[in-house]
C-alpha cells in the first residue's frame, strides 16, 4: 500500500519493537515520513524496509542509545535541525516491577535518564520548531503508574508521573502556538517491557493486557478524537473529566498565607500583622 498523503515527518524514540513499531506502521500508513530512533540496528532496518516497500514513505533509522549523551545530542540535533518534522513520538523507556528494597539505585537512575531526562531534552528540541513552523504534535507515552503508583515501582511511577505533568503543563503553554501535546497512558501492554522490567507478561492475568497494536490504535483514535490524556483501557472518559476536574478544582485551595484550620497552628506575627 502507498499513501499519498504527506503529513510531515514523524521521529519515533523506541522505535524498532513494541509499541514504538507499530506507531511507526500507523503512522507512515497515515502518511507521515518517519524518522526511526533505537538501539537495534538489525530491527530498525528491517522495519524501516518493510514500511519502505508497504507505504512507499520515506524512512530513515538512527542507532543511538539515549542514555549516552552524545547519541541523545544527536538526536536533539535532528529535532532541531530538521524543518519536515512535524510529530515527535516520546516512546522509549524502561520499567521496573520490584520494590524500592530489591532495587539496584544505579538501574533506577538509568530509568530516571531515560524516561525524564531524554524525554525533556527532546521535546525541548523539537518544541521551538515546532512553534516557529506553526504547528506540530508532541505524543508522551506515559503508563496508568501516572496516577496509580501503587501499582509497581515507585521510580518508574514517578518517572511517568513526570511525564503526564510535563504533558499537561506543555499542553496549557502551547496550545495557543499551535503545538498539540498527548499524554498515553496504556495499562499492561503485551510487549516486551514486561521481560525487561522482571516480571514476564505471561505471568499477568491476560484480562488486563492489551496487544500493542490495540493499545497504538486506540491511542491514535484518541489523538483524532482531540484528547490530551488518553487511556485506552479506561471505559468512560468522563471517569478521567471527573478526576481531572477535581484536580484542578482543588489546585485554588492549595497555597495560602495560614495554615488549613485543621491543624491548630496559631498565626505568626509576621502573618497576623
Amino acid at each position: 500500500m502507498t499513501t499519498t498523503t504527506k503529513m510531515g515527518t514523524a521521529l519515533i524514540t523506541g522505535a524498532s519493537a513494541g509499541i514504538g513499531a507499530i506507531y511507526a506502521d500507523r503512522l507512515a500508513k497515515r502518511g507521515y515520513d518517519l524518522i526511526l530512533v533505537a538501539r537495534n540496528q538489525s530491527r530498525l532496518a528491517a522495519l524501516a524496509r518493510r514500511l519502505r516497500n508497504e507505504t512507499g514513505r520515506s524512512v530513515e533509522t538512527i542507532t543511538a542509545d539515549l542514555n549516552d549523551r552524545v547519541d541523545l545530542a544527536r538526536i536533539e540535533t535532528t529535532l532541531r535541525n530538521n524543518p519536515g518534522i512535524t510529530l515527535l513520538v516520546n516512546n522509549a523507556g524502561v520499567g521496573a516491577a520490584a520494590p524500592l528494597l530489591n532495587s539496584d539505585v544505579e538501574k533506577m537512575d538509568e530509568m530516571i535518564r531515560l524516561n525524564v531526562g531524554a524525554l525533556t531534552r527532546l521535546t525541548y528540541a523539537a518544541v521551538p520548531g515546532l512553534v516557529a513552523r506553526g504547528g506540530g504534535t508532541i505524543i508522551n507515552i506515559s503508563s496508568i503508574v501516572a496516577i496509580s503508583p501503587e501499582t509497581l515501582n515507585g521510580v518508574y511511577g514517578g518517572s511517568k508521573a513526570f511525564v503526564l505533568a510535563l504533558s499537561q503543563s506543555l499542553q496549557h503553554e502551547l496550545a495557543q502556538k499551535g503545538v498539540r501535546v498527548q499524554a498515553v497512558l496504556p495499562g499492561a501492554t503485551a510487549t516486551e517491557f514486561w521481560d525487561v522490567a522482571g516480571l514476564p507478561v505471561h505471568n499477568l492475568p491476560t484480562a488486563i493486557v492489551m496487544s500493542a497494536e490495540d493499545m497504538v490504535d486506540a491511542a491514535l483514535a484518541g489523538l483524532d478524537q482531540g484528547e490530551t490524556i488518553t487511556i485506552p483501557s479506561l471505559p468512560d472518559k468522563a471517569e478521567w473529566d471527573e478526576f481531572d476536574a477535581a484536580r484542578r478544582a482543588m489546585s485554588g485551595k492549595l497555597s495560602s498565607s495560614v495554615p488549613a484550620s485543621r491543624y491548630g497552628i496559631k498565626r505568626s506575627r509576621m502573618a497576623a500583622s
